[in-house]
């Protein structure tokens, strides 16, 4: 939207009615972009009838503002559609879409590529436990916390890797690093995700799943082998540890007892 102000200043700068335009053609950006967003179609309306009437210009410079103004107003809503707000990350639908781009490249030039899932569990990470908004607060910190710490584990975001938030407490990353996707790298990392502050741990449950373009899979079938890694480690975790118990007969010294994992 800054582009909307600099069309103005740029087509107008000898116009006073112009130059005031600038000022205000941020703002009326800025809020239609929210009330579109938002479905306030009554605001939508009116904020459009504002940009169609802006005086003190030529015809040509106000069609060229206004073409400007909905190509920047397109730019940002597609990008909203395809970014997580709270995180700053892609959300699922941007994810799937740059990773099968990258997966595309990686089975072209034959280059091995790892996708690293992340489950945080928001219970164990935020400490002692809160109730209502607090609650709701606390989480949202977390979320950006994690993204941040995405965002530091994984420098070449954007570029050659990767970075989405795909559900509530569900991350993953596509990298064609192998040093980014080393799981004790990552778990010492999340001991201490911010370096020089005094933060407590991100409790992250993690799976890493490798792509071979000898034998490509989908992003969505590395998504779904990630899930089944972490369900499995889950059920794992959670299954109970059978004791056998000794039995000491009258008269006899009692038997070592056997523990089955």
């Amino acid at each position: 939207m800054m582009e909307l102000a600099s069309v103005v200043q740029s087509t107008a700068a000898h116009s006073a009615p112009a130059a005031l335009w600038a000022a205000r053609s941020l703002e009326v950006a800025t809020q239609l972009r929210t009330a579109i967003i938002e479905g306030d179609d009554t605001r939508v309306a009116r904020l459009l009838s504002d940009l169609l009437r802006v005086r003190g210009l030529t015809k040509g410079q106000r069609v060229r503002l206004q073409s400007r103004a909905l190509m920047n107003l397109m730019h940002s809503l597609r990008s909203a559609a395809l970014n997580d707000e709270l995180t700053g990350l892609l959300n699922r639908r941007g994810f799937m879409q740059s990773a099968t781009r990258l997966l595309d490249l990686a089975l072209r030039d034959q280059q091995d590529v790892h996708l690293v899932y992340f489950r945080l569990n928001a219970t164990d990470s935020a400490g002692p436990a809160a109730t209502g908004h607090d609650t709701s607060i606390a989480r949202e910190v977390l979320l950006r916390r994690t993204g941040n710490f995405l965002r530091d584990l994984f420098p070449s975001y954007g570029v050659y890797e990767v970075l989405g938030r795909l559900s509530s407490g569900d991350f993953a990353a596509l990298t064609p690093i192998a040093e980014n996707a080393s799981r004790n790298t990552i778990m010492a990392r999340a001991g201490k995700p911010e370096s020089g502050a005094e933060a407590a741990a991100l409790a992250l449950q993690v799976a890493i799943v490798h792509f071979d373009p000898a034998s490509p899979l989908a992003i969505d079938e590395l998504l779904r082998e990630a899930c089944c890694q972490l369900l499995q480690a889950a059920a794992h975790e959670a299954a109970p540890r059978q004791t056998v118990v000794p039995i000491a007969s009258i008269g006899s010294a009692p038997r070592s007892g056997l523990t089955l994992a």
